[in-house]
């Protein structure tokens, strides 16, 4: 939280050792020359293998899933929105129940608040780049810091910032981490689509994380929940709630 692999045209083993076998002029030399063409040429193959495998390892099938496609297509008429968070965040053996607030506008205005939940009175601006202007809940909410964007008075417990925490670089994720990506139906109107990654990160936010579902509204195509995994337990749950769109936000609401 704040808080997408043929050899079939080499000829079989007993012809490249036919010694009788007429060879084009410029491989008539010697034997070991066409071997080394032949080498050459498997390696332009298996390059361009390895080329096609790591353009797929790149989530080539989110461009064709329906539900990510449908949201980049409502996302495009989205100018700002409101919106409220539950999350349930675990690491190791700690873990942590917050519910934020939070107000969005295009490209880069974003603004939190923890309204229950550890660190409740909490919140913080972000205005592009790597530096959070926010304040702590309590009788210190009338001091305003700056501080850089992970710090760790400005993110969650798993160590999600608040751009990390916005809706569009939440389903971002499933277009840019390479794994298995598949959609199926959900409950209550939803649509689900699933990754697994590839490789289980070992460090940063999604360290540990095998597993990660999206839950798509049909009729909004808007995220409404996300959980994440590791192994079979939860170590992230996010609901959105109380959605608004294009509220008309301007500067100064952040």
């Amino acid at each position: 939280m704040a808080r997408c692999w043929s050899m079939s045209l080499l000829p079989p083993r007993a012809e490249l050792q036919d010694p009788k076998r007429t060879y084009p002029p410029r491989l008539k030399k010697r034997h070991g020359g066409f071997m080394l063409l032949r080498t050459r040429s498997f390696s332009i193959y298996l390059s361009a293998f390895f080329v096609c495998a790591l353009l797929v390892g790149q989530n080539a099938f989110a461009a064709t899933t329906p539900a990510l496609k449908a949201f980049d297509e409502a996302w495009s008429r989205v100018n700002d929105y409101t919106v409220t968070v539950r999350a349930h965040e675990v690491l190791g053996g700690d873990s942590q129940n917050r519910v934020y607030q939070f107000w969005y506008k295009k490209p880069n205005r974003a603004k939190t608040l923890i309204a229950d939940g550890d660190g409740r009175g909490s919140g913080g601006v972000w205005s592009g780049g790597d530096k959070v202007s926010g304040h702590q809940g309590g009788f210190l909410s009338h001091i305003h810091l700056t501080v850089d964007l992970h710090d760790r008075r400005a993110v969650s417990l798993r160590g999600y910032t608040i751009p990390q925490g916005l809706i569009m670089n939440q389903v971002a994720q499933y277009k840019e981490i390479k794994g298995a990506l598949s959609q199926h139906t959900g409950p209550d109107n939803t649509e689900v689509v699933e990754l697994k990654p590839a490789s289980v990160a070992t460090s940063g936010t999604e360290a540990g994380v095998t597993n990660m579902e999206m839950f798509f509204n049909k009729s909004t195509h808007l995220p409404v929940r996300q959980i994440r995994y590791a192994g079979d337990k939860v170590v992230s749950d996010e609901s959105w709630s109380d959605l608004k769109t294009n509220v008309g936000l301007g500067d100064g609401d952040f």
